[in-house]
C-alpha cells in the first residue's frame, strides 16, 4: 500500500509543483479514501486496490494541476491545502 501511495504522490508532484510533498501525500490519501468510501456507501462491491489506484490516477491526471487552487468551504477539508512544509 505504501508503494502505491508513494507512486501516486510522485505522480501528483510531477504535474503540480505548487504543492508540497506532504500536501501531495494528503491529497492522494484523501482521494483514495473518498473513492473507497463513496463506492462502499453506494453499495458497490469492492474491486480491490488496483481499481482504486486506477481511479485516483485518473483524478490526479485530470485535477492534479489545479489542486493547489482548491478552497474548501467545509472545515473537514481545510487540511488539504495547509502549507506546513517546504516545497519540493
Amino acid at each position: 500500500m505504501e508503494d502505491r501511495f508513494q507512486r501516486l504522490t510522485e505522480q501528483l508532484l510531477s504535474i503540480n509543483s505548487t504543492i508540497t510533498a506532504a500536501q501531495a501525500r494528503t491529497w492522494v490519501e484523501s482521494l483514495w479514501e473518498d473513492f473507497e468510501t463513496t463506492r462502499a456507501k453506494g453499495g458497490w462491491s469492492y474491486q480491490g486496490q488496483d481499481q482504486t489506484e486506477k481511479i485516483v490516477t485518473k483524478w490526479i491526471s485530470q485535477y492534479g494541476p489545479y489542486l493547489h487552487k482548491y478552497n474548501p468551504s467545509k472545515e473537514k477539508f481545510a487540511h488539504l491545502n495547509k502549507d506546513d512544509d517546504v516545497k519540493h
